[in-house]
């Protein structure tokens, strides 16, 4: 279950924000001093230390790209790589709920 509910997660995310152009990323997230680029892009790097700790794998910096509008794109690309390493129900369910909280916050 924790599977779909990652894959419902980011896809309501994703239809969140994958129209936005460029100011508004730019803007400050919901209660914070970053933008929402910056938060989107911090959700991307913990999905993808969540799916190399998953593999036994080292952790790796996830690149910022030179656009924000790639951000969505990073996002279903690591949490593919999260869902194929096989991760465990309360590591799916803790990165649906990651996800939730960054939708929130935007």
């Amino acid at each position: 279950m924790s599977a779909a509910e990652l894959d419902r997660a980011v896809t309501l995310l994703v239809r969140q924000v994958g129209h936005w152009e460029q100011p508004r990323w730019s803007a400050a997230a919901a209660g914070g001093n970053v933008s929402r680029a910056d938060l989107v892009h911090k959700l991307v790097q913990e999905i993808a230390n969540l799916a190399a700790d998953a593999e036994g794998e080292p952790r790796r910096e996830v690149p910022r790209l030179p656009s924000d509008l790639a951000l969505p794109d990073q996002l279903r690309v690591v949490t593919a790589d999260l869902l194929a390493a096989g991760a465990r129900e309360p590591v799916l369910a803790g990165a649906a709920a990651a996800v939730a909280r960054t939708r929130s916050a935007l």
